[in-house]
C-alpha cells in the first residue's frame, strides 16, 4: 500500500497514538538518568581538565519565591526573611571558591544567567554583592549576556536600577496568563499593567532582550483565554516568547495536587491552545523556533536557528555554544563534556555541604562517547526538525549500526506523515512538529522506562 493510500488522521488520534509520557530533552542522557554513582571526586576531576580556552557559562538558581505558584515545576520554596536570602548569597561565592580550586586556573565568563526560583528575591544590594563577588573572582571582561529570570510582582524600581548596574541585557518575565480566573487557579495573581511597568523599566536600564513566559494547558484555562493573553503582551514587543505546556506531575511535585485534575484541559484542547497561539504568534512577527519558542528575526535566538547553531539545555533553547556550564546554588546542574552534575536539591543539604569546604554535589551521569552520538541526533531534531544522521556518525566516528533499532520505530511515524526518512535523513513535518518529543524518544534507549518521571509529549 502506497502512502498516498494511507488516511490521514485526525487530532484527536494523533494524540491518542503519540500522546506519551516522554523526556523534553533538555539534555542527554536526561536528568532522570543522573545517579549517585557520580559524585563530588568525579566533578573535581572533570573540573582540572575542562577546556577553558573559550568562555564559560554560568548558572545560579536561586531557590527563593515570594508565592508558591501551584503549577510550579521548579526548585524553589516561599521565603520573605531577608537574613536567609543574604547567607544564601554568601554561600554561593564560597561555592564558586571551592570550583575555582578545583579547576586551579582563571576563568573567563561569557554568559551569566540567574534562574529559580525567583531571582529577583535577592535585595538590590545583594544583588549588587553577588556580581562584585563574580567579578573578583572569574573574568567577566568577555562576558556579552546577562539573564534573569523575573517575577513582575515582585519586582521593584530599586531592584531594575541595580540590575543596570550590573549589566543585564536580557531577562525573562513569568506571565503564564492573564485569565483571573485561571490565575486564581494556580495561585499567581497577576495583571498585565505590572508586566508592562516591569517591561518599560527594565528596557530604559539597558535590557535589549525581552523574554515572555507563557503557559498553555492550565486549569480552567480556555483558547480564548490564550489569545486574550497574547493580544495583550504582544502590545509589548517581547523579542522572545515561550509557550511551555504545563506538565501536570503532582507525584513529583506534590503542591500541584492543590490544582483540582477536573479543572485541567483534555488532551485536544491543550493541542488547539498551543497550535492556535503558534499561528497568532507567527501571523503577527515572531518566528517559531524549535517547539515551544517564538523569536522576532532581529533577535540572536532568530539568527541562531536560521544559521543552525540553535542549541538545548536545561533552560531549554538557548544561543549559548559554551562546553562548558558551572553551575551554582541547590539544585543546579553543571556541564563539561565529559559528563552532567547536579548539585543537591535541597537547599539545607546543599549549605551543609558549601559550609564543609565541599562540593555541594548529589548526582551525575558521565556521557559515554555513544551518548554524546545520541544526544547530537535529538539536539538536532530539538532544534532543527531535521537531522542527517550518517553526518552526526561520521563526527563521532560512531557506526550507525548503534542505532539500527530506531529505523523500524520510525516507520509509524512515516506511515503517519509525522515524519519523512530518505537514506539516513529524518524530516519531521510540520504535521509531526507537535510530536516531535515522541520522535526523539525512538533513538533514546531509556525513554520507555523512565516515563512516569516526565510530563506527556502533548
Amino acid at each position: 500500500m502506497s502512502l498516498c493510500s494511507v488516511p490521514v488522521l485526525t487530532t484527536r488520534e494523533l494524540i491518542e497514538r503519540y500522546d506519551a509520557h516522554a523526556p523534553r530533552y533538555t539534555s542527554y542522557p536526561t536528568a532522570a538518568q543522573f545517579t549517585p554513582a557520580v559524585g563530588a571526586g568525579d566533578w573535581a576531576g572533570w573540573l582540572s581538565s575542562a577546556p577553558l580556552d573559550q568562555p564559560v557559562s554560568l548558572y545560579l538558581h536561586i531557590p527563593f519565591c515570594k508565592r508558591l505558584c501551584w503549577y510550579c515545576g521548579c526548585n524553589t520554596r516561599a521565603m520573605n526573611r531577608a537574613g536567609v536570602i543574604s547567607g544564601y548569597v554568601d554561600l554561593l561565592l564560597a561555592e564558586a571558591d571551592l570550583v575555582l580550586a578545583k579547576i586551579g586556573r582563571p576563568v573567563s565568563v561569557g554568559s551569566i544567567h540567574l534562574g529559580g526560583g525567583t531571582p529577583n528575591m535577592l535585595s538590590p544590594d545583594d544583588l549588587e554583592w553577588l556580581f562584585d563577588g563574580l567579578s573578583a573572582r572569574f573574568d567577566l571582561s568577555d562576558c556579552s549576556e546577562i539573564a534573569a529570570e523575573l517575577d513582575p510582582e515582585v519586582l521593584t524600581p530599586e531592584w531594575i536600577e541595580a540590575a543596570g548596574r550590573i549589566g543585564l541585557t536580557r531577562a525573562s518575565l513569568g506571565v503564564q496568563d492573564l485569565s483571573l480566573r485561571v490565575q486564581a487557579a494556580v495561585n499567581r495573581p497577576e495583571s498585565f499593567d505590572t508586566i508592562r511597568a516591569a517591561a518599560e523599566g527594565l528596557r530604559a536600564q539597558g535590557v535589549t532582550s525581552l523574554n515572555l513566559d507563557l503557559m498553555y494547558g492550565l486549569p480552567l484555562q480556555t483558547t480564548a483565554d490564550v489569545v486574550a493573553t497574547l493580544e495583550q503582551v504582544t502590545t509589548l514587543r517581547p523579542e522572545r516568547i515561550a509557550l511551555f505546556g504545563y506538565a501536570h506531575v503532582p507525584w513529583m511535585k506534590p503542591h500541584q495536587k492543590l490544582i483540582n485534575d477536573a479543572d485541567l484541559p483534555d488532551a485536544e484542547t491543550r493541542f488547539e491552545q498551543s497550535q492556535t497561539a503558534a499561528h497568532y504568534l507567527a501571523c503577527n512577527g515572531w518566528r517559531p523556533i524549535g517547539l515551544d519558542h517564538f523569536a522576532l528575526p532581529h533577535d540572536t535566538m532568530a539568527q541562531a536557528h536560521r544559521a543552525g547553531r540553535l542549541r538545548r539545555n536545561f533552560q531549554g533553547y538557548t544561543t549559548d555554544e559554551a562546553p562548558v556550564l558551572i553551575g551554582l546554588g541547590a539544585s543546579s546542574i553543571s556541564r563539561t563534556p565529559r559528563g552532567f552534575v547536579q548539585n543537591h536539591a535541597k537547599e539545607r543539604d546543599w549549605r551543609m555541604a558549601v559550609e564543609a569546604g565541599e562540593l555541594p554535589l548529589a548526582r551525575g551521569v558521565e556521557l559515554t562517547p555513544r551518548d554524546a552520538f545520541v544526544g547530537e541526533i535529538i539536539e538536532r531534531l530539538m532544534c532543527d526538525f531535521v537531522v542527517d544522521v550518517a553526518a552526526v556518525a561520521g563526527r563521532h566516528r560512531r557506526d550507525l549500526d548503534e542505532v539500527a533499532g530506531a529505523w523500524p520505530l520510525l516507520d509509524r511515524f512515516v506511515r503517519d506523515r509525522l515524519i519523512g526518512v530518505q537514506d539516513n535523513l529524518v524530516t519531521v513535518t510540520p504535521l509531526g512538529r507537535p510530536f516531535v518529543r515522541a520522535v526523539c524518544a525512538v533513538f533514546d534507549p531509556n525513554a520507555v522506562g523512565l516515563q512516569q518521571k516526565h510530563g506527556r509529549v502533548v
